[in-house]
Parts: C-alpha cells; sequence; structure tokens
C-alpha cells in the first residue's frame, strides 16, 4: 500500500510504502512538544517527493536522529536514523501526516522515551 504524506502547507510531501497498523506515542522532550504518533519503515519505504532543500534538520541529545520539519509551517513529517541493533536505516514517519491513515483504528503503544 503506498500513502502520501506532507507537512501542513505540502513544501515537504513523500510517498510511503507499507502497511499502517501500529504507532508510538513517546513521551520524550521532543515527541511530548511535537504530539506526533510514529510508525517505523525501513529507509527504503519513505520516497521524497520534494527537495531535501525545502526541511530542516534538528538534532539533540545523543544526535542520532534527524528530525526533519518544514522550514514554512514547521510540521515534523518524518525524521531519519538507524535501528540500534541492526544499523539499519529506518525511519519514524508522523502518521498524523498521512491524511489516508485512521488514527483511531492504529494500536498505540506508549513508549518511555524520557527515561532514555
Amino acid at each position: 500500500m503506498t500513502h502520501h504524506g506532507s507537512c501542513h502547507c505540502g513544501a515537504v510531501a513523500f510517498d510511503l510504502e507499507g502497511e499502517v497498523t501500529q504507532a508510538i506515542d513517546c513521551n520524550c522532550s521532543m515527541c511530548r512538544r511535537r504530539g506526533g504518533l510514529l510508525a517505523f519503515f525501513p529507509r527504503e519505504a519513505l520516497t521524497l517527493k520534494t527537495p531535501e532543500a525545502d526541511y530542516g534538520t534538528y538534532r539533540f541529545n545523543k544526535e542520532q536522529i534527524a528530525h526533519h520539519f518544514c522550514t514554512t509551517c514547521g510540521i515534523s513529517p518524518f525524521s531519519e536514523g538507524a535501528d540500534p541493533k541492526t544499523g539499519a536505516k529506518m525511519v519514524a514517519v508522523n502518521v498524523r501526516c498521512l491524511p489516508d491513515v485512521d488514527l483511531a483504528a492504529l494500536e498505540i503503544s506508549q513508549v518511555d522515551g524520557a527515561s532514555f
């Protein structure tokens, strides 16, 4: 299944290949403030449809994750990093930026990112 996602203004747009059935709600300082629900996929599942120059990137704490955000509307549609166990490139997609996903149908897991 292909999902078409974007920030609010559309300056950062992407396609995501995969089923979205579950997401995490993290309580780290970043996630708590931005209010996203994250679903994880291999990096190759996401295809950026707009130039990389159209988003900014923020790193904090151990700087292992590149949190991308739209420099126009401020929405954070996805982040990039590596699986800590395998080193495989991963993407964390904010499922709130996928308009065709029924958020009420998702299995949501709480993650204590504040303790990491």
